[in-house]
């Protein structure tokens, strides 16, 4: 199981970019492999908040679309996962409380590596980051 984080699906809808060419080869190798692909409802705000913050909401269905054709389920949390990302975020310098909180929901369902473009995952243990 692999976890699919926001940049994702915003490479994949972006515009050209050098992750754009990679983010596309690596959704198709991990769907060829028969991968289940997941990810959360907190993937889904940070793609609402990036766009609206950058004026792009025209771009948020393409995003949707995109994480709804790959994904096999999409986590929801609650506060036992706010708990472990607080612990995280004391445990793991650097670590941002997006990246704590996805870790912390991937860890309640068993979930250890995540395709992201994001190299602050590099520094979790027991999370590999597939790029």
């Amino acid at each position: 199981m692999i976890f699919i984080d926001s940049n994702v699906p915003m490479y994949l809808v972006g515009a050209q970019h050098p992750n754009k060419t990679r983010a596309v080869q690596l959704v198709a190798e991990l769907i060829r492999n028969g991968e289940r692909l997941v990810t959360d409802i907190e993937v889904y705000q940070e793609v609402l908040h990036r766009y609206t913050a950058i004026r792009r909401t025209d771009a948020i269905d393409a995003a949707f679309q995109s994480l709804d054709a790959i994904v096999d389920e999409v986590f929801a949390f609650g506060m036992p996962e706010i708990r472990v990302a607080r612990t995280l975020i004391d445990s793991v310098d650097g670590v941002s409380a997006r990246d704590a909180l996805h870790v912390a929901i991937m860890r309640s369902n068993r979930v250890d590596r995540i395709l992201s473009f994001d190299r602050g995952f590099d520094a979790i243990p027991g999370i590999e980051r597939v790029q």
